[in-house]
């Protein structure tokens, strides 16, 4: 199979360089040589960073190396691949536009996917002719770490095909998910921003500081997540009990449909995290790369336990 990923930003070199280890033929797709040129040495310093903590053999480095390249030749690539995976902004009339061209260049059979984090994919597909072949599949930030993907199906996307790509994620060594209906922030996302809408709101209230609030997050179910879900944990706990939890909690939830007042305060004020130096911690005092580098350190030693490394 060729596989062509156009993006060169942070998603698309990690995103292909995973397709190698699933036996893909990848191509990064760059708007220029150079910007080509910058992706593939990024996805060659992640495939690095797997083969140094011993989750890839040397053989698989042998063949990623052969098999995955660059270009800035995007219709000749384009019509070549059996599958297109888009990694853009996340901007609907830009994909709108770009998966229009895509379904004209591309061979009748060919499977085209958008990395998107929340657009909704069965509007992407608005424009194309086989809008059957079109889905989401959504790699987890960082994409050469994070097992899970999520492949979400628009309202005309082809079930068999759908199931077609989480055995190819699978062979790549991915954890994929299959999300039936096109919903706004797909599965993981759904879940992940209620916490955060609920994490600002505590933080809003005056109920703890964001430090005290991450630290509980981080030493409670975040701990056990990753071996123990959510549901299980109230099936083993019993459903009578967690039921009547829940209920008395819920009634005190953030339940508005927007950002919390503490949110908004930030954004509004030009203080939007990392970027410019403040945002709910003090940046100037606290590292963004020490904190990347503890989640990257944190997520390989999960992929060596579970891959008995």
């Amino acid at each position: 199979m060729r596989a062509a990923v156009v993006g060169t930003g942070m998603m698309g070199p990690g995103i292909a360089m995973t397709l190698t280890l699933g036996g893909v033929e990848a191509v990064i797709l760059g708007r220029t040589v150079e910007s080509a040129a910058a992706g593939l040495a990024a996805a060659r310093r992640q495939f690095e960073l797997l083969e140094a903590n011993g989750l890839v053999t040397g053989e698989q480095a042998a063949f990623s190396a052969a098999n995955l390249r660059a270009s800035a030749a995007f219709e000749v690539e384009v019509a070549a691949a059996d599958l297109v995976i888009e990694s853009g902004p996340e901007n609907l009339p830009f994909k709108q536009e770009l998966f229009e061209r895509l379904d004209s260049l591309t061979a009748p059979a060919a499977l085209l996917t958008s990395n998107t984090s929340g657009l909704s994919i069965t509007a992407i597909a608005e424009r194309c002719q086989r809008p059957e072949r079109v889905m989401t599949t959504h790699f987890w930030n960082p994409p050469h770490l994070m097992p899970l993907v999520e492949i979400v199906m628009g309202a005309r996307t082809w079930l068999p095909l759908a199931e077609q790509m989480r055995d190819l994620l699978t062979a790549c060594g991915k954890v994929p998910v299959v999300v039936k209906k096109d919903t706004p922030g797909q599965l993981g996302n759904r879940m992940h921003m209620a916490l955060i809408r609920e994490a600002a709101h505590i933080v809003s209230e005056g109920i703890a500081d964001a430090s005290e609030v991450d630290l509980a997050a981080r030493m409670s179910f975040g701990l056990r997540l990753p071996m123990y879900g959510l549901l299980e944990h109230m099936d083993i706990v019993g459903l009578d009990m967690s039921m009547g939890i829940l209920e008395y909690v819920a009634s005190d939830l953030y339940n508005k449909a927007e950002a919390p007042p503490r949110y908004k305060e930030l954004v509004a004020g030009g203080d939007l995290g990392a970027k410019t130096g403040r945002g709910f911690y003090d940046w100037s005092v606290k590292s963004a790369d020490e904190a990347r580098a503890r989640r990257d350190g944190f997520v390989l030693q999960m992929l060596k336990w579970r891959r008995g490394v």
